[in-house]
């Protein structure tokens, strides 16, 4: 971790649908969010593309953007990120120039290979383009001519779009994103909160490919972490069990809406299936707020991150707001080096 070098930190928001409720609660609940992480001091707040999910409501990400960007006024909003083979690069950069012209210098596009959904849903979404994914680098380069300036003549432009350098992300979980990312000199935001395996192959070979760009002259990195705060680490270990059940549903292939939390997760998982959703949640900074420092600085650390990018599927919307608030005072005591508390003597009561 660098000793002087603030290190951002940032919201992942997949507008989650808690078991009962509706997308619009979730959109209720988003904005609500959004507008506290603005007065929390966060960096940026992003939501991805996932369809055919039950418990994730951004699917149409770009109009949720817009409905967080709307009610807020400072925070950095974006995409974490659209899956850019379900869709024709004009349209996404026609999206987003629109969402900048709207929000001037506060929206970003992270833009991902993955189809955010199952087989069948990618099928559904690329009707007209069963390879589309083969075409992720093309795909890319096209997108950026259309958002940065214009070297030549175009026959096609992006209006709104074109020449408004709206800052791009690439978003993986693999050694190909990475590689990809370091040679056109983009930031890189790997999906360690759900995908760890390959999370230090694919910053090695990032840092050590990367070539300056006009956006970025040197390597950017943001990590994805699953932070669950509460007051007590018996009470964050009870939060996290909604994510490790929305993981074990994902894993028996039948997605779910958030469903509370339970006193016992063992109670529900086979031994394979709690090695499996452990793998998976690796990169988790779940506990007391004296417990969540020291897995934050210790990802730190271990990644040599330039930004945390923290997300949270907490079925209570309070609950939610409280484990957000207490990662930002956490943040804010790292950043200023602050001496960790004493051991809290009731945190596991």
């Amino acid at each position: 971790m660098p000793d002087h070098t603030p290190i951002r930190h940032s919201l992942l928001d997949l507008a989650p649908i808690v078991a009962g409720s509706t997308a619009a609660d979730s959109f209720r609940n988003t904005l609500d969010l959004a507008q506290h992480a603005e007065r929390w001091n966060y960096h940026r707040y992003w939501l991805a593309e996932h369809h055919n999910i039950p418990g994730v409501a951004s699917a149409a990400t770009a109009i949720v953007i817009e409905h967080v960007a709307h009610g807020t006024s400072t925070i950095r909003v974006g995409a974490g990120g659209i899956m850019l083979p379900n869709h024709p690069p004009l349209v996404i950069a026609e999206q987003f120039g629109t969402l900048e012209s709207l929000h001037p210098g506060r929206i970003d596009l992270g833009v991902g290979r993955a189809p955010g959904g199952d087989s069948a849903t990618t099928r559904a979404l690329r009707r007209y383009r069963p390879a589309a994914a083969d075409t992720f680098p093309q795909d890319l380069l096209e997108l950026m001519a259309y958002l940065h300036p214009e070297t030549g003549d175009s026959a096609v432009r992006a209006i709104p779009g074109h020449n408004l350098n709206i800052p791009i992300y690439l978003l993986g979980s693999s050694d190909f994103s990475a590689q990809l990312a370091a040679q056109l000199g983009l930031p890189f935001a790997f999906a360690s909160h759900f995908a760890p395996e390959y999370l230090h192959v694919a910053l090695s070979l990032y840092r050590a490919n990367f070539q300056p760009s006009a956006q970025l002259q040197e390597p950017y990195v943001i990590v994805g972490v699953n932070v669950f705060a509460a007051d007590t680490d018996r009470q964050a270990q009870r939060l996290f069990t909604s994510l490790q059940q929305q993981f074990l549903n994902l894993t028996r292939g039948h997605p779910r809406e958030i469903a509370p939390p339970v006193d016992s997760i063992d109670d529900l998982w086979q031994p394979h299936e709690k090695a499996h959703v452990q793998k998976m949640t690796r990169y988790a900074a779940v506990g007391s707020p004296q417990t969540v420092r020291q897995k934050l600085e210790q990802i730190l650390a271990d990644t040599n991150a330039d930004e945390l990018m923290t997300t949270a599927s907490i079925a209570d919307h309070q609950a939610r707001l409280h484990s957000f608030e207490i990662t930002a005072d956490v943040m804010k005591q790292i950043n200023a080096r602050e001496p960790s508390p004493p051991a809290n003597v009731h945190s596991v009561r």
